[in-house]
Parts: C-alpha cells; structure tokens; sequence
C-alpha cells in the first residue's frame, strides 16, 4: 500500500515487521532508545498506551520526521491486574508461564502515529485463555525459543502459543504486538 508519506515503523520488533509487510505496506523501520518507564499510579491496561507514545515522542525530539508517518507500538501482558513485561531471564519467565497456565490474561497493543509534530495514540484488548502448561513443557519452550524479548514470556505465533492456547476473544495480531486492523484504519487517510 502506498501512503502520501514515507512511513517508518518506530521498532525493533520482527513481529511487527512481519505483520506490517504482510498487510502490504511499504515501510522502513527505525528505532530509537527509549527508557521504557511509566507513572507507578498509572493504571495496568494504559502503559502500553503510554509507552508507544513515549517512543514517538523520541522520533518528535530528534526531529527531521516532518514529512514522515512515524508508527511505534507496544505491548503489554496483564493478569489479576499484575503486569508481566519481558522476562530478565529464565527462572522469571517459568514464573510468568505458570502465572498464565490455565488461565485467561489480557494483552494490550498499543500504537502511536506521528505526523507533521501531532501525536494520536490507540489501543487494542484480547484476551487469551491458555490451557495447562506441564513444567518440562515450559522448560523446553523456554530452551527453544528464548522469549525474553516478549511480554509476558511467549509468542502466539510459536510453540506453546500454538500448541497451549485454548481461546482468543479478540484480534490475534493484537496478542503477536500490532492491531492491525486499526493500525489500517488510522493509516487508510494517508493512502493515495
């Protein structure tokens, strides 16, 4: 799809590569370090609002994006109101895992587009209901496929997402980090 503008995607996910490139849009991606931190008090289900925005902020701070369409994004893992992000190592992703065997969590996507120093922010809620994970099931999972670049410590596009997860109320791509049905309806305005 081509837009009025050239747009970059604000991330170093290949999730979110993956899916931008599968919908056909043309893109380059570019991101930028950011402290991912947030207000103590601000409430679970809006930090992956926050966080996307904070990271178009960075691209509003450096400058020279003018005439570009700047999308960040990120996600977020929720369950009995505790937020699970990325795992620091091994023995915290376990933890996670069995936090969320056999139970249902919410995951938050969140994205941000950023044009001409305007900032509009969108989020998006699925929620994900996985069966028993067996330990030396995590255990090999985690050998596997290392999710320590995932909140909450799994992908629905691998392994015990594909094999664990019973039910889905909600966008699929919303859980792999990017909305893109709304993602499309926000860039749709911008399309030649």
């Amino acid at each position: 799809m081509n837009l009025a503008y050239p747009l970059i995607l604000g991330s170093k996910s290949p999730r979110r590569k993956e899916i931008l490139e599968k919908a056909g849009f043309l893109f380059s991606a570019e991101s930028l370090d950011t402290a991912e931190n947030y207000p103590e008090d601000l409430p679970k289900n809006k930090v992956a609002a926050y966080l996307a925005e904070l990271k178009a902020k960075a691209f509003l701070e450096k400058g020279g994006y003018e005439d570009k369409l700047i999308l960040t994004a990120d996600t977020t893992v929720l369950i009995d109101d505790v937020l699970l992000e990325k795992p620091a190592d091994a023995d915290e992703s376990k933890e996670m895992l069995k936090a969320l065997s056999g139970r249902t969590h919410e995951v938050v996507s969140a994205f941000t587009i950023l044009h001409k120093n305007e900032i509009k922010s969108f989020s998006d809620s699925t929620y994900v209901t996985f069966g028993k994970l067996e330990d030396a099931v995590i255990e090999q999972y985690i050998i596997e496929h290392k999710p320590f670049d995932k909140a909450g410590s799994y992908g629905i596009q691998e392994g015990i997402g594909l094999t664990h997860i019973q039910e889905l109320k909600g966008s699929y791509f919303t859980v792999m980090g990017l909305p893109i049905h709304k993602v499309y309806q926000q860039l749709k305005p911008f399309m030649k």
